[in-house]
């Protein structure tokens, strides 16, 4: 059986893992290079790396038994274009969502970047920005000097930060998910005001980046989760058991 997965996420590779030890031919389709490196090599697992576009998913599609779509919580439009598709493709389609986090009273929650950086215009403070290196240029009407982005550490994390006027020294470019300690200790060593970031569950590290803001006095601003439904692991993995 064969199964494509939209991945570059951390239960992406755990359910890719799992249902290549179930016996299935998986293929995991990965946008980035560090996406392929953090997958790695698995019996079972092709990995294919590189942004496809609509009509190269549906190509990918055709002829597999299902797919899953294990993109993050926040990748709205390549979720909308999985979906498209794998209904042109006319393949099964199941969405793995990871759970959204309990947000903690004081939040201020807002619906896209660009209004958080409306919210912080009048706000004077600095800021650390967890919300990923695409989200940048939201925040180009504030003074970059203020900003403190945490990127991956990537030449694109890093051409982003530049594009958008950030001093190198405000740069911090770091993989995740932090813990609370760690957290913590870049909120206090930059004097950081304001945190903005994503409901990335507990996989993208929520709980630690809220605890965190918490103990230092620091307000947490968090982009609010697009719209959307899905299943568990474990409850995909249950339907490919069935088909296998």
């Amino acid at each position: 059986m064969n199964v494509v997965v939209f991945s570059g996420t951390t239960e992406g590779r755990s359910f890719s893992r799992a249902l290549a030890a179930l016996g299935a031919a998986v293929t995991v389709c990965v946008a980035t290079e560090l996406g392929a490196e953090e997958q790695g090599c698995t019996d079972g697992i092709t990995v294919r790396t590189g942004r496809l576009d609509a009509e190269g998913m549906t190509a990918l599609l055709r002829g597999a038994a299902l797919c899953v779509d294990a993109t993050h919580p926040y990748a709205a439009e390549a979720t909308r274009n999985i979906r498209a598709a794998a209904a042109a493709a006319e393949v099964e389609y199941h969405r793995l969502l990871r759970p959204a986090s309990p947000l903690p009273t004081g939040s201020v929650v807002l619906a896209d970047a660009a209004r958080a950086a409306a919210y912080l215009a009048d706000r004077p403070g600095r800021v650390l920005l967890a919300t990923g290196a695409k989200e940048l240029p939201a925040f180009a009407a504030l003074d970059p000097a203020r900003l403190y982005p945490r990127v991956l550490p990537t030449l694109a994390g890093i051409a982003a930060c530049e594009a958008a006027g950030v001093p190198h020294r405000n740069i911090l470019a770091m993989q995740g998910p932090f813990t609370k300690e760690l957290n913590a200790a870049l909120l206090h060593q930059f004097h950081i005001d304001y945190m903005v970031t994503k409901d990335g569950g507990a996989a993208g590290g929520f709980a630690e980046k809220a605890e965190a803001a918490a103990r230092c006095g620091v307000q947490l601003i968090v982009l609010r989760r697009p719209d959307d439904e899905g299943e568990t692991a474990d409850t995909i993995l249950q339907r490919c058991r069935e088909l296998l």
